[in-house]
């Protein structure tokens, strides 16, 4: 019996394929969807896409028999990027499922679900309501309906492409040539139909859709994914490179050296250009994002809005406030213009008309983003997260100078220098970011605290 709780994870079900999660699964949550959705009542449809991975067609497939088999009708998109899917279920205004497990290895398959207007599902949103009710599926079995649903078929990849372009118009933009890695995901299918025409000329890069990953894991966070990148860039004298991680939500830039240009430094991009369309408004970032981001939203007359990590709490502030734009350190960038979703190709088309509407080189452009010095996530393992975060608190909480907040973990602030630790909700791990004004004093930081956090550990 397949293990429930352990795939139901806070914002979507993940585990490996078949032993953690199959057919039987999917079936039982398509029909467990309609139910907590309350679809027979309103929409009266899901709309379900799924990527390139050997197991996504089969389990999409029998996630829409649970959906039928509960009196709801399928629209079934096809292959998508999350993104598309979001765009799908705020366009059709229907709640949806999307098949993919993002960045993890091949073995690996999830569902990630939203309500209609791409509104998430989450632990406090549904989710744990539908993992109650898939378990007892598993062992009762699913119900019938006397009239199921039928499933359509409905190709919306070109109206993504053209919405994307009314958000972020590239025609009058200076001629651009972008390495793109694809990762052999979901950006193979995407970026074609978005860069068909126009002043950029794409250089691809592993465009064949593969989920078994024959050339890097298509997770651009880790540097090693990137090498291949930055060679192609360095090697065509290309203006710039971006990587998009399996269901291409999350795109990472480097520039024309091949540097990485930090999600930060997006962000603070992308929130100068929206504050520019929309004065005065809020922008949401999360706590590990830089410094660097809250002082470029005061300086260009918006207000900036700090959130714990996650794309629940991003959301949930952004229809809060009416946020413009959300960014996180991770590379989610979040658009009310995109029913407050994350999309990764939005925040591509940002950057490319951030450069091509001026002609500087990107190192340059971005360099203004970049104000501080960061350590990026450490991941250290640990018996007690929360007598290790205590530990810590005890040795700075009482410095003079020194501010302490809870809102994510534990943020020590010293105004040259801050940092955040905060424990993984699945892994007995604590996740340490630092950042300074300078190397120096980042690595001391940042070494101070791995100290307490080894000792701790012994």
């Amino acid at each position: 019996m397949v293990n429930v709780a352990a795939i139901f994870k806070a914002y979507d079900v993940r585990g490996v394929v078949p032993d953690e999660l199959d057919e039987s699964v999917a079936r039982a949550t398509g029909a467990a969807l309609v139910e907590v959705l309350d679809v027979l009542s309103g929409p009266g449809a899901v709309v379900i896409g799924y990527d390139m991975r050997p197991s996504s067609p089969g389990l999409a497939a029998a996630f829409a028999e649970g959906v039928t088999s509960a009196g709801a009708d399928v629209i079934d998109i096809g292959l998508a990027s999350t993104d598309l899917l979001y765009f799908a279920s705020g366009r059709l205004q229907l709640p949806g499922a999307m098949f993919t497990a993002s960045h993890n290895p091949a073995r690996y398959n999830g569902i990630k679900m939203c309500r209609a207007g791409a509104s998430p599902v989450g632990a406090e949103s549904g989710l744990r309501d539908i993992e109650d009710l898939v378990a007892k599926s598993l062992v009762d079995g699913l119900g019938t309906v006397a009239a199921p649903g039928k499933v359509t078929h409905k190709d919306l990849l070109t109206a993504y492409a053209d919405y994307m372009h009314e958000l972020v118009d590239l025609s009058g933009i200076r001629p651009l040539k972008v390495v793109v890695d694809a990762g052999n995901g979901m950006g193979g299918h995407t970026v074609p139909a978005v860069f068909a025409t126009g002043p950029v000329q794409i250089v691809p890069l592993y465009f064949e859709l593969d989920g078994n990953f024959p050339n890097h894991e298509a997770n651009p966070l880790n540097p090693k994914n990137l090498v291949d990148l930055q060679a192609k860039v360095r090697e065509t004298g290309a203006d710039l490179g971006l990587a998009f991680d399996g269901d291409a939500d999350r795109c990472f830039v480097v520039d024309e050296k091949g540097a990485p240009i930090s999600p930060s430094a997006v962000t603070g991009a992308v929130a100068v250009r929206e504050l520019a369309k929309h004065p005065g408004s809020v922008v949401i970032h999360n706590l590990i994002t830089s410094k660097a981001v809250p002082e470029l939203i005061t300086e260009h007359g918006g207000t900036p809005v700090r959130t714990r990590v996650g794309h629940s709490f991003i959301k949930q502030k952004m229809a809060e406030t009416d946020a413009v734009f959300g960014g996180e350190h991770s590379a989610h960038y979040y658009f009310r213009d995109f029913w407050r979703a994350d999309t990764g190709m939005l925040a591509a088309l940002h950057v490319l008309a951030a450069l091509g509407e001026q002609d500087k080189p990107a190192s340059e452009l971005f360099a203004v983003y970049e104000r501080y010095v960061a350590s990026g996530e450490i991941n250290s393992r640990v018996d007690d997260a929360a007598a290790t975060v205590a530990a810590i608190e005890d040795t700075y909480g009482d410095r003079d100078g020194i501010t302490v907040d809870h809102l994510d973990g534990l943020t020590v602030d010293a105004g040259q220098w801050w940092f955040n630790v905060r424990a993984s909700n699945t892994e007995p791990l604590l996740r340490l970011n630092v950042e300074a004004a300078d190397a120096a004093t980042m690595e001391r930081v940042r070494d101070e605290v791995l100290a307490l956090i080894t000792g701790a550990s012994k």
